[in-house]
């Protein structure tokens, strides 16, 4: 799974490695970012746009909001069957940028990041829920899928990464079959990343400063 992630990059070095065009929302950097989170995400319509979406997918026809999120991850292998997530999957895709993200293991904290530290996107979904009033309530979630190499020590499963080239297509608002999306997820993802342990501050979600991915000795 994935319930925690960092994004510290600069707004200059986002916009350059996803081809921004329009920027609608403020970003800070942030160490700790935890679910129900404002997560920065980038959306292609007509251009391609960075803003905001609330961590935990909320479907349109969903009665409620959840009192906590819950749909924080899509499982990549029901992402076409699932009622919450199947008509965002063929036409509301996003990009979710980090610098790397935690996973824990016997209750010890591990950051994970591809080889050469690099910014890169998860696969995301997005989707629009409206109240009784009709004020809009944006929000997303991190696909996941098996983990793949060093991973696999701590977690069956990882979010998906995309290369450069997936996540071009994976933001193509053209491409909307299943079968064509399934394959930018299988053969466009990094299965390969850097781990090392973290401190327990990491835990709290209170905590988030640059003390979160220093590395311990376990």
């Amino acid at each position: 799974m994935c319930g925690r992630f960092t994004l510290y990059s600069s707004l200059n070095h986002v916009k350059k490695v996803f081809g921004v065009d329009t920027v609608t929302d403020e970003m800070q950097p942030s160490y700790n970012i935890a679910p129900g989170d404002e997560v920065c995400a980038i959306i292609r319509q007509g251009n391609t746009r960075l803003g905001k979406l609330r961590w935990g997918l909320v479907p349109p026809w969903a009665k409620d909001l959840p009192r906590r999120p819950t749909l924080i991850n899509a499982r990549v292998e029901t992402l076409a069957e699932k009622p919450s997530f199947k008509r965002a999957f063929r036409e509301r895709r996003c990009l979710i940028p980090a610098d790397g993200f935690y996973e824990w293991k016997d209750r010890q904290p591990w950051y994970c990041t591809p080889i050469g530290d690099t910014l890169f996107g998860f696969a995301g979904l997005w989707d629009t829920w409206r109240g009784a009033d009709q004020s809009p309530y944006h929000s997303c979630a991190i696909i996941t899928t098996e983990a793949g190499g060093s991973m696999r020590e701590i977690h069956d499963r990882m979010p998906v990464i995309l290369t450069p080239e997936a996540m071009e297509a994976w933001l193509d608002p053209q491409t909307t079959d299943p079968a064509a999306l399934r394959a930018i997820l299988t053969d466009g993802r990094v299965t390969t990343v850097k781990t090392y342990p973290v401190s327990k501050f990491v835990d709290s979600p209170g905590n988030n400063d640059p003390r979160c991915i220093e590395p311990v000795s376990v």
